[in-house]
C-alpha cells in the first residue's frame, strides 16, 4: 500500500521527533505540524498508517507510536512546485545566499530566489531555505545541493541538527551538548566533528526541519 506525500511527511515526523525527543508527537502536535484543522485528520492518516504496516499503535498509550518502516528519504525529493494561489497548504520561503561574515543569517544575507512549497514537507515550519555544499550530512539524507529548511530560533536540544555559525562559519551538523562542551557532528564518518573551542564565537541560527531534493 503506497503512501500519500502527507502520510510519509507525518511518517517522518513521528520517527524525528523520537529520535530527536524520545517519544513521538501527539495527535494535537500532528495536526498542527501538517497545519490540519483538527486531531480528526491526524487520526485518519495515523490509521492509514497503521494499515499499510508502516507505525504500529499502542493500546492505552496516548503517544503510543513505533515506526516499522523507515520514512523515504525521499520525502524531499519532491520537486519544487510551481506557486499554487489560494492553496493555504502552501508556503513561500526564500532561498538565502551568501551570508555576511559573523552576522545571523537572514540579516544580510542576499535572496536568490523564492520557491512555493508544500508545508507538510516541513516540521516544525522553516522561515528560509538554505543551499547545502558538501556531503558530511550524507546519512542524515541531507545531500550537496539540497534546499534545507531552517526554523529561525537560538536554542536546539542535544541530538538536534542545526545550522550554527562557528566564527564566520556557517555549517549545518547534529548538536551534541555535553557540560561545557560543544560539538558538531557530521552524519558521515569521512568527516570529523567539530570541537567548539571557549574562545571561539558560537551561535545556534536555526533548527533544520526538512528539506527539497531540486530535479537535476
Amino acid at each position: 500500500m503506497s503512501l500519500t506525500a502527507t502520510q510519509q511527511a507525518i511518517l517522518a515526523l513521528i520517527a524525528e521527533r523520537i529520535e530527536v525527543e524520545g517519544m513521538p508527537p501527539s495527535q494535537t502536535e500532528i495536526a498542527r505540524a501538517l497545519g490540519f484543522k483538527g486531531v480528526r485528520a491526524a487520526q485518519y492518516h495515523l490509521d492509514a498508517l497503521e494499515a499499510a504496516g508502516a507505525i504500529e499503535r499502542v493500546p492505552g498509550r496516548a503517544r503510543g507510536i513505533r515506526v516499522l518502516q523507515a520514512p523515504p528519504s525521499s520525502q524531499g525529493e519532491l520537486a519544487l512546485r510551481g506557486r499554487a494561489d489560494g492553496e493555504d497548504q502552501t508556503l513561500r520561503l526564500p532561498v538565502l545566499g551568501r551570508v555576511a561574515a559573523g552576522g545571523p543569517i537572514g540579516a544580510d544575507a542576499a535572496v536568490h530566489a523564492e520557491v512555493v512549497l508544500d508545508r507538510a514537507l516541513f516540521s516544525p515550519l522553516p522561515d528560509y531555505l538554505l543551499q547545502v555544499r558538501g556531503d558530511s550530512m550524507r546519512e542524515a539524507g541531507i545531500l550537496d545541493g539540497d534546499l534545507i529548511g531552517v526554523h529561525r530560533t537560538a536554542s536546539a536540544r542535544s541530538g538536534a541538527i542545526v545550522v550554527a555559525r562557528v566564527d564566520e562559519e556557517i555549517t549545518v551538523k547534529r548538536l551534541q551538548l555535553g557540560g561545557d562542551r560543544v560539538r558538531l557532528l557530521p552524519c558521515n564518518a569521512e568527516h570529523s566533528p567539530i570541537e567548539v573551542r571557549p574562545e571561539q564565537e558560537f551561535a545556534i541560527e536555526g533548527l533544520y526541519c526538512g528539506l527539497v531534493r531540486p530535479n537535476r
